[in-house]
């Protein structure tokens, strides 16, 4: 408590019912470390200069896409280069690196940067878990991150625990995609055995009707697979211009197969094999990509 000290603070202030000590050494005002950046900026008030915050809590902190499981982790993942050691307390996860990472500050936090990040998180993520911040970096990072970046970042993981899963998931991320579920409409649609469709173009409708954008989009085929998400269904103003817009790509010619956060994967796919033989398309000899294991639900734990 030296630093309060140094800063006027009064022992009796210090004891305050009002604060409590998420990390030892540390005084916050009961209830502000509930998220992760609020335990982030209290443990970073002791934080030695040379750690940095890794792993789970460096995706929370840079807004990666997670699973419930890895967000409402209390812990702290804090990393520190080789030969410093690892940290070992309550509420933390220490990591002792052997290759120096690229960092960014967020929040004036020190976080490994988004690629190593995703790097990082192979060893926690289950495959379609990793391809969904893949694509994230692709597509909803400022700046993004390009394919060349990700597959430097693999390749230098030879040999490292969960290079395998990486190597698997760099074959899947995809460029323009904006949220986990449409990651896992498009790996459900593909791991079917059904074309790869193009992610979130710009479709260009009549003179006189508004541009359009699809999120899974068979160009050759005028047919859109689209993911509806919440805001589709509680927004007004939202949802009129879904009709609007449907009623656009329609009378251009265009099919469209809608799914939602529990509608049954094979409907969908039902829907989509019958739209795509209407417009000329015949199936092919499964390849080995597709012969991955299957999404079972369009249902991911993201929020």
């Amino acid at each position: 408590m030296a630093d309060a000290r140094a800063a006027g603070v009064s022992r009796k202030r210090t004891r305050a019912r009002d604060l409590e000590m998420p990390f030892r050494g540390v005084r916050a005002v009961a209830g502000s470390g509930d998220a992760v950046a609020g335990r982030a900026r209290a443990y970073a008030a002791r934080m030695p200069t040379d750690h940095f915050f890794s792993h789970t809590t460096a995706a929370l902190l840079l807004g990666l896409p997670l699973p419930r499981r890895l967000e409402n982790d209390p812990r702290l993942h804090v990393s520190v280069l080789s030969p410093g050691r690892a940290l070992r307390m309550r509420g933390v996860a220490g990591h002792s690196l052997q290759h120096r990472p690229g960092l960014w500050i967020v929040n004036g936090l020190p976080v490994t940067d988004p690629v190593t990040t995703w790097c990082d998180l192979a060893v926690s993520l289950g495959l379609d878990d990793l391809i969904a911040v893949g694509d994230h970096l692709l597509g909803k990072l400022e700046p993004a991150a390009s394919m060349d970046e990700l597959g430097a970042a693999v390749a230098a993981r030879a040999g490292r625990r969960g290079v395998h899963r990486l190597r698997e998931a760099l074959e899947w991320v995809r460029p323009r995609v904006e949220s986990p579920r449409e990651t896992r409409l498009r790996l459900l649609v593909v791991r079917a055995g059904f074309p790869e469709p193009d992610t979130n173009l710009d479709l260009h409708l009549p003179a006189g009707r508004k541009r359009a954008r699809g999120d899974l989009v068979y160009m050759r085929y005028k047919i859109l697979v689209e993911y509806d998400g919440e805001q589709h269904r509680t927004d007004d103003a939202q949802y009129a211009r879904d009709l609007e817009r449907l009623d656009d790509l329609a009378a251009a010619g265009w099919r469209v197969i809608r799914a939602a956060k529990f509608s049954r994967p094979a409907k969908i796919l039902s829907r989509l094999d019958e739209a795509l033989r209407a417009r000329g398309w015949r199936p092919e000899l499964p390849t080995p990509r597709g012969q991955l294991r299957p999404v079972a639900s369009l249902h991911t734990g993201h929020k």
